[in-house]
């Protein structure tokens, strides 16, 4: 990291990703844009089970919303599921299982899901950060599995699906660490570097929306595991 990046970092994190960023910036908001009725749409959250994904599935769920909660612990995300439907009384909430870092898996949910149900946000939030470089049993690095690839496969798999409704949305969940590391494509799975899984979140959480949007304009071509 250079001096600059850790010094725009400082600054800005001071700023804005604070309890005190919360608050500054939390008095310019407007009280009518958050109190929204959401009944009969339908949302996909990844990571729902716990931190910003679970708030952000107990909003949804007051407002009305038919959630998807997308979680890779049973125990966990079905004490999640509990405790939102306890609080908001909302019924149409449905869990589904899955590993954000194995790509063939995504790909057969993402198909399955299609034929099943109806989508009009998609909420990436999901992500990890394994210190130690662990690949996983696709001989992919765990980080840039799960934060960067499942993100663009489980996307472009539900793009088509997304489609077909009003007023679709897809929202990535990214964060202020990825300001302390330059955009680098050339080493996805961080082989040729010392591995610090910190910088390596970084990397991830800059690489996810590039990823999207570089396939969206027609830049874009990764060769997946989806087949056995």
């Amino acid at each position: 990291m250079s001096w600059y990046r850790n010094a725009v970092w400082f600054l800005k994190g001071l700023r804005e990703y604070t309890r005190s960023g919360y608050d500054s910036a939390s008095k310019h908001f407007v009280p009518a844009d958050l109190e929204v009725n959401v009944t009969g749409r339908s949302f996909m959250i990844t990571g729902a089970n716990s931190g910003i994904g679970k708030a952000t599935a107990m909003e949804i769920a007051k407002r009305g919303g038919t959630l998807h909660l997308v979680c890779r612990n049973k125990e966990r995300a079905e004490e999640a599921k509990r405790e939102i439907t306890t609080e908001t009384g909302n019924r149409n909430i449905f869990l589904h299982i899955l590993d954000m870092s194995n790509p063939k898996g995504i790909w057969e949910f993402a198909e399955k899901f299609k034929t099943e149900h109806k989508l009009n946000v998609l909420i990436n939030n999901a992500g990890c950060m394994v210190n130690r470089r662990e690949l996983t049993e696709d001989g992919l690095e765990k980080n840039f599995a799960t934060n960067t690839l499942g993100t663009y496969i489980l996307t472009t798999a539900l793009l088509p699906l997304l489609a077909n409704e009003d007023d679709p949305r897809v929202i990535i969940v990214s964060s202020g660490g990825m300001l302390v590391q330059k955009l680098d494509v050339s080493d996805l799975q961080s082989e040729n570097v010392t591995f610090d899984g910190t910088m390596v979140y970084a990397q991830n959480k800059a690489h996810s929306p590039a990823c999207v949007q570089q396939h969206r304009n027609g830049v874009l071509d990764l060769e997946l595991p989806l087949t056995s």
